[in-house]
């Protein structure tokens, strides 16, 4: 199958997700992560934001948390994905198989995301019942799609992420040096405004941080369609490249010999 059928890519995405949704459900580090970090960033955030000052951007900060929390899912996820492919010993299959490699790794990426979005659920949830934090989102009823673009523009990124991910023979250690500094650098839960010039110059050209400012203008006031329409397009980008970068990357990986684990 070459992806060119719009049914035959449609089902290889919803066979995907599926079928990396339920694997993932089955490990033990994936669900500590999605569990217990999301409920320790809201927490965090919560109290920062009280000791700053700004009660009234509580919803924000428990909102910011949860993308922090989805990000982290889609990164560690992404890159464990291409690893347990490694230490199962199918890497290769997916490799030589007459499915693009692009196309195999896509519903890996918007599994993740999915995934990630329970940190979303959860951080609001554990806000609104342990700290009072008001559910009253500014648009109600463009806070679900501001959710949704988020997951597909992160599930995009995480597909480029991917792409790079198959030379390494560690992707954890790239994912560890990567977490943090998107989050910042998109505005997740702090203002992109408080970095330097030259970070947020880097800011502009991730579609996390314009996925990050339609869901926050969703919570807190402003232009949504937007910032959300910027963050779709600017993900196909990094589709695209992500999809270049993999045909490059495999092409090497054949050449060197670096697809096994020995």
């Amino acid at each position: 199958m070459t992806g060119r059928s719009p049914t035959r890519l449609r089902r290889l995405v919803v066979v995907g997700v599926r079928t990396h949704l339920l694997h993932l459900s089955r490990s033990g580090v994936e669900l500590v992560m999605a569990v217990f970090s999301p409920l320790v960033y809201a927490t965090l955030a919560v109290y920062l934001f009280r000791a700053g000052g700004h009660p009234d951007r509580l919803l924000q900060a428990a909102v910011g948390a949860g993308l922090m929390g989805v990000w982290s899912s889609v990164l560690f996820g992404s890159g464990g994905a291409i690893q347990d492919q490694r230490w199962l010993g199918t890497l290769e299959s997916l490799v030589i198989a007459p499915t693009r490699l692009f196309l195999v790794l896509l519903p890996i990426t918007f599994a993740t995301a999915l995934v990630g979005m329970y940190s979303m659920v959860a951080t609001i949830v554990w806000g609104t019942l342990l700290f009072g934090v008001p559910l009253a989102p500014a648009s109600p009823v463009l806070f679900g799609p501001a959710l949704l673009v988020c997951v597909v523009t992160l599930g995009m990124l995480g597909a480029f992420m991917a792409s790079t991910f198959v030379l390494l023979r560690n992707a954890n250690a790239l994912a560890n040096a990567l977490d943090y500094p998107v989050w910042m650098l998109s505005g997740m839960l702090v203002s992109t405004a408080a970095l330097p010039d030259w970070a947020q110059a880097v800011s502009w050209v991730l579609p996390t941080s314009w996925a990050a400012r339609a869901v926050q203008a969703a919570t807190g006031g402003g232009a949504v369609l937007l910032p959300a329409g910027v963050a779709l397009l600017s993900g196909a980008v990094y589709m695209v490249a992500a999809s270049m970068t993999l045909k490059w990357v495999e092409k090497r990986a054949r050449q060197a010999g670096t697809l096994a684990l020995t």
